[in-house]
């Protein structure tokens, strides 16, 4: 069993800054991409930033110049700092992580089980 548990949202005012974390834990054999995504109720479920093993990332255009990924390979941890917050910035965000498993090639994809992020103005 493999779990993604979510730390860091909450509430801030505009401009304001918070950092998420997720680590991953359980059966786990290798993690490749990580990255976290973001949904406002009535909407579909956005990418938001992607990281891959090599530190090789990506982000949507909304948040790029405000939002930094990382992750720390040896926790199995991946981190979302996000700066000069706004209003719109306001969702739940899910982290996510491509994960194979001891003895099997296949990847699976698993998500955490979401954190509030909310900007007020």
């Amino acid at each position: 069993q493999v779990q993604l548990v979510e730390s860091g949202g909450g509430l801030v005012q505009a401009g304001g800054s918070l950092r998420l974390s997720c680590a991953a834990s359980g059966s786990i054999f290798r993690i490749n991409d990580m990255g976290w995504y973001r949904q406002v109720p009535g909407m579909q479920r956005e990418l938001v930033t992607t990281i891959t093993s090599a530190l090789i990332t990506n982000y949507a255009d909304s948040v790029k110049g405000r939002f930094t990924i990382s992750r720390d390979n040896a926790k199995n941890t991946v981190y979302l700092q996000m700066n000069s917050l706004k209003p719109e910035d306001t969702a739940v965000y899910y982290c996510n992580a491509d994960i194979q498993r001891p003895g099997s090639p296949r990847r699976y994809a698993y998500w955490g089980q979401g954190t509030q992020v909310t900007v007020s103005s």
